[in-house]
């Protein structure tokens, strides 16, 4: 099976270890952003996947395809256009103080693209999977019209959407609220990915009448949250939501839920007590439930993949989770 992944690639500029910006006179240049972090993932676990995004002419770009090109990610779909490559800076956070990104990604070369620059067939060729998430139409304007646009190109050819909600505050600048957007392109989405925050934010849909005191009453809640997204949207199969608890930058609880509209699932859970880096954590969550959902029987065990992948991912530095199928299923 051919996955595609569409969405905007950065320069990640963190400083190194734990220290504050600037600490010591440099910054860790790697590459890092939702979708491609998916795909990097599902090419570890040895499946077929390509990117596509819009990049400029430079030689910062082409060494970004040259890196995800090494883990056999396919960039031959990648659009070159004007503007420039986004940057993001990433300040790792310790014990009660919080990580801190700062974004530099007006201009972009994926911001400036609009309708009519990508060629959906040539992008679509052969392709049966589709995944997209709420970042890219945050982007801009015309961001937003071309991932309108993708996934119903995607649906008219039949292919499978998955999109990972990923509500961003900081992005959402140019005058649409994200839910005026986000509730279009879910009508068009099989796979729907978030958490609780994502579908108040994306979607406005809320549940307030069940109290949270006990972890029953927590099952009831978020199966209740799914069944009324499943409602408003009857074209979508399934949606899972991650369940993370933060007790401090190094100490986080991880498990996640599934609800298909017939049976509600729930992972084990995860305490994950020595963080090394949660940036892409959720990307990895998405790319093993891809992973999943194509290669196990049962959505019980799909889901137990994705939150072990995702587990897994905050002892790896970097956005991209560089773990393979055996890894996650140790």
């Amino acid at each position: 099976m051919k996955f595609l992944t569409f969405g905007e690639i950065m320069l990640r500029l963190k400083a190194p270890g734990q220290e504050c910006f600037f600490q010591s006179p440099m910054l860790e240049a790697t590459f890092g952003g939702g979708e491609a972090n998916v795909a990097v993932s599902l090419a570890n676990y040895g499946e077929d996947a390509a990117f596509l995004t819009v990049l400029p002419d430079n030689a910062i770009a082409d060494a970004c395809k040259a890196e995800l090109r090494r883990f056999d990610v396919d960039t031959r779909r990648i659009v070159t256009g004007e503007g420039r490559m986004g940057i993001y800076y990433l300040e790792g956070g310790a014990n009660q103080r919080p990580s801190k990104v700062v974004y530099d990604r007006a201009y972009s070369a994926i911001a400036l693209a609009k309708p009519g620059d990508i060629d959906w067939d040539k992008a679509f060729d052969g392709v049966a999977w589709f995944h997209i998430t709420g970042i890219t139409p945050a982007i801009s304007e015309s961001a937003m019209e071309l991932s309108v646009e993708s996934v119903k190109e995607a649906k008219k050819r039949g292919i499978t959407v998955s999109c990972d909600l990923n509500y961003r505050k900081n992005l959402w600048k140019y005058g649409k609220k994200a839910s005026e957007v986000m509730r279009e392109i879910a009508k068009y989405v099989d796979v729907a990915i978030a958490n609780e925050e994502d579908v108040q934010k994306s979607l406005e849909i809320t549940v307030d009448d069940v109290n949270v005191e006990s972890g029953e009453l927590d099952r009831a809640k978020y199966r209740a949250l799914g069944d009324k997204v499943l409602a408003a949207y009857p074209d979508m199969k399934m949606i899972a939501i991650t369940l993370r608890e933060s007790h401090s930058a190094d100490w986080n609880g991880w498990a996640a839920c599934l609800n298909d509209g017939k049976d509600f699932y729930v992972s084990r859970k995860y305490e994950i007590r020595d963080i090394v880096d949660r940036v892409g954590g959720g990307d990895s969550f998405a790319g093993g439930l891809l992973y999943g959902l194509n290669h196990y029987e049962d959505k019980q065990s799909a889901l137990e993949f994705a939150v072990a992948a995702s587990c897994l991912k905050h002892s790896v530095i970097g956005d991209f989770n560089r773990v393979n199928v055996s890894d996650v299923t140790k």
